[in-house]
């Protein structure tokens, strides 16, 4: 039984008919002792099967060490959304309710190459010389 009902995937189609470059997501898992972990990996198969712009890479992040290390990810389940560029957008958990809504938008995003914000904002963004690292983190009510 799929976890995207026929529904819901005309309704995801429909939003994502603005893709406008492919977008790749790379999951990390492991399929032993990992709460949600073969949940997030069903939900985005059959999300990257929705449409021939979106493409799903997994890896075992015991095994696949390496791969894990080159993408900054630490903990699992993760998935990492990029094109052509990693622009460091990475979700961690079961990307389902109100995270699902915030995928779509990064995966759009992430296809235009923009992230949306005002000229101004950039401008600001722009001014600071040194890395940040932002997390936002969410739980479920």
């Amino acid at each position: 039984m799929g976890l995207i009902g026929e529904d819901d995937a005309q309704e995801i189609r429909k939003r994502l008919e603005g893709l406008v470059h492919p977008v790749k997501l790379v999951h990390f898992t492991q399929e032993l002792n990992l709460q949600y972990g073969h949940e997030a990996k069903q939900l985005l198969e059959e999300f990257a099967a929705l449409s021939p712009k979106r493409s799903l890479e997994v890896y075992n992040f015991i095994l696949d060490k390496q791969k894990a290390a080159e993408y900054g990810v630490d903990k699992i389940p993760a998935t990492v959304v990029r094109n052509t560029q990693d622009y460091g957008i990475r979700f961690y958990g079961l990307p389902a309710g109100y995270e699902f809504a915030t995928l779509l938008d990064a995966i759009l995003a992430v296809s235009k190459g923009d992230s949306g914000l005002a000229p101004k904002t950039k401008e600001g963004l722009a001014k600071i010389a040194q890395p940040v690292h932002l997390e936002v983190l969410v739980t479920p009510t």
